[in-house]
C-alpha cells in the first residue's frame, strides 16, 4: 500500500461506524417519504438475517489482534464480519425500494469497507507471519463452497459464547430488529406523519 493508501485506510477505519448511521439516517429519511412494501421488507430478511447470523458466528471466533482466526466461518472468507454488514446493509437497501440508497450504498462500501480491510490485512501480515499463506487459501470476502482445512499452527478454537458477549455482537440483531420496527411502523402508519 501507499502512504496515501495507509493514511485513507485509518480515516476510513475511523469513520465507517459514523458513516454508517449518517447512511441509517438518510435511509430513515428516504423511508419516510417512500415507505416500503410488505414484500419488499420479506425480501430483505432473505439478506439481513444470513447477514446478522453470520456476523454473529464469525464474533465467536475471533480473537482481535491476539490469534489469526481461520477456522469456522473464517475458512471461507477473511472477511466474514464485513460480509455479513454487507449483507445486512443491501438487505435493507432492498427494503427502501431505491436504487439510489443501493447505489449510495454500494460507494460507500467502496471508498470505506474496502480501504478498512486493506488496512487490517496490512496489519495482520504484519503481526501474524501465517497471515500470507491463509490470503492464498481464503478470499477476501466472497467466501469459499467449501472450507479450507485450518493450520494447527493458527487457530483452531471452535465457536466461543465469551467472545460472542465480549464483541457485543448482539448489537448488531437489535439494530436490525429496531430497523425493521420502524420499517413496519412507516407502513402501518401510511402517509401520516410519526
Amino acid at each position: 500500500m501507499t502512504p496515501a493508501q495507509q493514511q485513507w485506510g485509518k480515516i476510513a477505519r475511523r469513520i465507517r461506524v459514523p458513516m454508517g448511521f449518517l447512511f441509517a439516517a438518510v435511509f430513515l429519511w428516504r423511508i419516510y417519504y417512500v415507505p416500503p412494501t410488505y414484500l419488499s421488507l420479506a425480501l430483505s430478511l432473505l439478506l439481513v438475517v444470513p447477514g446478522a447470523l453470520l456476523r454473529a458466528y464469525a464474533s465467536g471466533y475471533v480473537k482481535k489482534n491476539a490469534e489469526l482466526a481461520t477456522t469456522g466461518p473464517y475458512a471461507y472468507t477473511r472477511n466474514p464480519l464485513y460480509l455479513g454488514s454487507m449483507l445486512m446493509a443491501f438487505g435493507f437497501a432492498a427494503a427502501s425500494r431505491s436504487l439510489l440508497i443501493v447505489i449510495l450504498l454500494a460507494v460507500l462500501f467502496t471508498l470505506i469497507y474496502l480501504p478498512t480491510i486493506l488496512s487490517e490485512e496490512a496489519f495482520l501480515r504484519a503481526t501474524f507471519p501465517d497471515f500470507e499463506a491463509y490470503t492464498h487459501r481464503v478470499p477476501r470476502l466472497f467466501p469459499r463452497l467449501t472450507p479450507v482445512a485450518s493450520d494447527t499452527s493458527v487457530s483452531a478454537g471452535g465457536f466461543s459464547t465469551q467472545l460472542y458477549r465480549q464483541h457485543r455482537e448482539y448489537n448488531a440483531a437489535l439494530g436490525a430488529i429496531s430497523i425493521y420496527a420502524a420499517l413496519l411502523g412507516r407502513i402501518i402508519l401510511g402517509h401520516r406523519h410519526f
